[in-house]
């Protein structure tokens, strides 16, 4: 298989799954749930999902930069980045977002871990395609 195939085929796993976040965000799934499920979904999904997201955008550019070959600076940047903004609500300055919870720490970390996880052991044994990082090639 060709390098242009397998590109195309990872940018689409990519958009699936940003799709996949976007639907459940926009048919509000959440409204679902009741008591206090309805309470941690509303509280920490996000913050869960869309470093799980964001993990796997750095695979959509066709050259994959250095610093993000690696799952570990993948994992590093979807952690450090949402969590730069969350110190940021601590010091009251609202960027995306304006209450500071500290377990919001650990649901990026969550996010980020998951996604690694996801792309190492399963992405890469069930996609022949998928390259999990400039370690490996």
């Amino acid at each position: 298989m060709s390098e242009a195939v397998g590109f195309l085929k990872r940018r689409a796993v990519v958009c699936s799954i940003m799709m996949l976040i976007a639907a459940v965000h926009i048919l509000r799934l959440g409204s679902y749930l009741q008591g206090e499920l309805f309470n941690l979904y509303y509280s920490y999904f996000s913050d869960i999902a869309i470093p799980f997201g964001c993990y796997f955008l750095l695979y959509a550019p066709e050259v994959p930069k250095p610093v993000f070959g690696h799952w570990a600076a993948k994992s590093a940047i979807v952690f450090v980045v949402p969590s730069i903004a969350e110190t940021l609500q601590y010091f009251g300055v609202p960027v995306l977002g304006s209450t500071f919870d500290p377990l919001d720490y650990a649901m990026y970390a969550v996010g980020a871990i998951s996604a690694a996880l996801v792309d190492r052991q399963v992405f890469s044994r069930v996609f022949g395609f998928w390259i999990t990082g400039s370690a490996e090639r």
